[in-house]
């Protein structure tokens, strides 16, 4: 069996996957305005400035990747159900060895649940 070339390896690998998820300047933008404090995908697209719909894309994505959670629910005034969004990480380190990767992930020791806005 032949061995499997970088294209092939980075579809399966998961710190593949973060490290090019942590390339994008959206990425580390929505994970650095949910880091603090917990909030919901409006929330962020007016403060990021960017479209609602890249909000929920990124946020689908660090969900998948567990680098964002939801931390909990609100009810808005219309009486809808409304997911406000943490970070799960505090600080990321990549370290190249010998060509290979090394990905060290810290949790995010902020208390969100203080900011009660």
């Amino acid at each position: 069996m032949s061995k499997p070339n970088i294209i092939q390896l980075s579809e399966f690998d998961i710190t593949q996957k973060i490290i090019e998820s942590l390339s994008n300047v959206c990425t580390r933008a929505v994970l650095f305005s949910i880091k603090n404090e917990s909030k919901d995908a409006t929330q962020i697209a007016d403060e990021l400035k960017i479209s609602i719909s890249t909000v929920y894309k990124t946020l689908s994505n660090l969900e998948e990747l567990a680098l964002a959670e939801v931390d909990k629910f609100v009810i808005s005034p219309e009486g809808k159900k409304i997911k406000q969004y943490r970070s799960r990480i505090g600080k990321v380190e990549i370290t190249l060895t010998d060509l290979e990767p090394t990905l060290h992930l810290y949790p995010n020791t902020s208390n969100p649940k203080t900011n009660t806005s």
